[in-house]
């Protein structure tokens, strides 16, 4: 009987051991409440103690958590309707006051976050035209998002990590006017290009034109030139080889005129007395 009860104190006084400790992960964050009062919330990751039914202890998880908002219409400053597909990233920073605020109540503080995330949205989108939406570098959009959603995440006792915009669509109706009014613009330019292009087409033509007629006269320039060079020096050679002998000369003009006249077809009536027989006559 005695060692009944010793096991039965022994196992009493474990369970009283158990109800005095708690454990709190890398991954959570915990708040000890005394009587529904909160005592104290920054507790590090180990073994901790409390008081059996006086203090009780609340576990929160302290991983990052993710906002899949749903895609949202958002006015443009030109009062043009676009559609928004984007995601928050955050985690508990203040835990006290994320269990005062929201009840420590994950889905409550994912329709709060929505709500600020959405009019910082609003906000920024309201301040751009659908071009600089488009063009807009996504980096500078998100770091004004999370510099004004911030502080309203803060008195939920939220820290915001990340805002990221993962698409932007125009409405149907809106996408073919758009589309439209691209398409002429590119039209447009795709014009002006074509007509620059026209224009260096005829500049190009033009100056190789003038270059090909500035060549040619060159060309004839020279050729001229040492064609009158050419006569010339063919004038002074026939010169000095006539009066180096002028009969030899003479006797060899006479031959070649034989020679071309004789083996043509041609009829030639002349005077036997001729000179153009002259070397003839002297042949006895």
């Amino acid at each position: 009987m005695t060692q009944n009860k010793i096991w039965v104190g022994l196992a009493a006084l474990l369970f009283i051991s158990m109800m005095c400790m708690f454990t709190v992960s890398e991954t959570e964050k915990a708040i000890k409440f005394r009587l529904g009062e909160i005592v104290k919330n920054d507790y590090e990751p180990g073994l901790h103690f409390k008081l059996p039914f006086i203090n009780n202890v609340k576990k929160f998880d302290k991983r990052i958590q993710t906002m899949e908002a749903k895609p949202e219409r958002f006015l443009t400053a030109e009062k043009k309707n676009v559609i928004v597909d984007s995601f928050v990233k955050w985690r508990i920073g203040d835990v006290t006051t994320f269990y005062t605020v929201v009840a420590g109540d994950v889905d409550q503080a994912n329709l709060r976050l929505d709500q600020i995330v959405k009019d910082a949205f609003r906000g920024e989108f309201g301040k751009r035209n659908i071009q600089q939406l488009v063009s807009t570098d996504r980096q500078e959009i998100r770091e004004i998002l999370i510099r004004n959603a911030k502080p309203l995440a803060a008195a939920l006792g939220m820290e915001i990590i990340d805002v990221q915009v993962m698409r932007i669509d125009l409405p149907e109706e809106v996408s073919s006017s758009v589309f439209r009014r691209m398409e002429a613009e590119r039209e447009r330019v795709a014009r002006e290009f074509r007509s620059q292009g026209a224009e260096a087409a005829e500049r190009i033509r033009a100056d190789a034109d003038r270059q090909r007629v500035v060549t040619m006269a060159n060309a004839f320039r020279d050729a001229e030139k040492l064609r009158g060079e050419g006569d010339a020096k063919s004038a002074e050679i026939y010169a000095k080889a006539y009066g180096a002998d002028a009969e030899f000369f003479t006797f060899y003009r006479s031959l070649n005129a034989y020679k071309k006249t004789f083996t043509s077809s041609s009829m030639i009536v002349l005077d036997p007395d001729s000179d153009f027989f002259r070397y003839f006559k002297q042949q006895k």
